[in-house]
C-alpha cells in the first residue's frame, strides 16, 4: 500500500469540489430563477385582486345638501 501526502490529498479533495461546482451552480441558478418567477407571478396577481377589489366611484356625484 501506498501512503498519501497532504498534498495530493488536498488534490483530490479540490477535484471533488471541482467536479460538483458546476452542477451546483447549474442548480443554484435554476431555483433562483424559479423563485423569481414565482414571485413576480405572486405579485401580478395580488395587484390585479386589488384592482377589483376596489369600489368604483359613482358616475353622477350624490348631491348633498
Amino acid at each position: 500500500m501506498t501512503k498519501k501526502t497532504d498534498k495530493e490529498g488536498q488534490k483530490d479533495a479540490a477535484k471533488d469540489t471541482a467536479n460538483w461546482s458546476g452542477p451546483a451552480a447549474i442548480a443554484g441558478a435554476a431555483i433562483g430563477s424559479a423563485a423569481l418567477a414565482a414571485a413576480l407571478l405572486y405579485s401580478s396577481r395580488r395587484k390585479e385582486r386589488a384592482e377589483k377589489a376596489k369600489p368604483k366611484p359613482p358616475i353622477d356625484p350624490i348631491d348633498t345638501d
